[in-house]
């Protein structure tokens, strides 16, 4: 999928969670990039045969097996991308922190409790 694509569907999916708020479009962006580059590398992966392990050949001649540097690339990649979906509030703990943030009410001085009750 490209940015865009990922772009459109993760303002659709912060609108529904109901966390949607413009100063997001940043991290919106930059979460629709990190997906985009993930389709990819899981593209390049598939097409390589999918080999999570595989045969590398060192400068000197011997054979090692070692973990597909696709795979490692793709895992870091959607670890990244976790981190912005908590952050938006589209994980079950990042929706509950947000809501927790929006209903908790800031507590008022003294002071102003005075004032509010003398005003009205």
């Amino acid at each position: 999928m490209t940015a865009k694509a990922w772009r459109d569907k993760i303002k659709k999916q912060v609108t529904e969670a109901g966390t949607y708020r413009p100063q997001f479009n940043s991290a919106i962006d930059a979460l629709s990039k990190i997906l985009a580059e993930r389709d990819a590398v899981y593209s390049q992966y598939v097409e390589e045969g999918s080999q999570p392990v595989i045969k590398k050949t060192s400068d000197r001649g011997a054979v090692n097996t070692g973990k597909n540097p696709l795979l490692q690339v793709w895992l870091d990649l959607n670890s990244q991308a976790l981190a912005y979906w908590r952050d938006l509030g589209l994980t079950p703990a990042g929706l509950r922190k947000i809501n927790e943030q929006a209903m908790s009410q800031k507590k008022r001085s003294p002071l102003a409790e005075a004032l509010r009750e003398f005003g009205g």
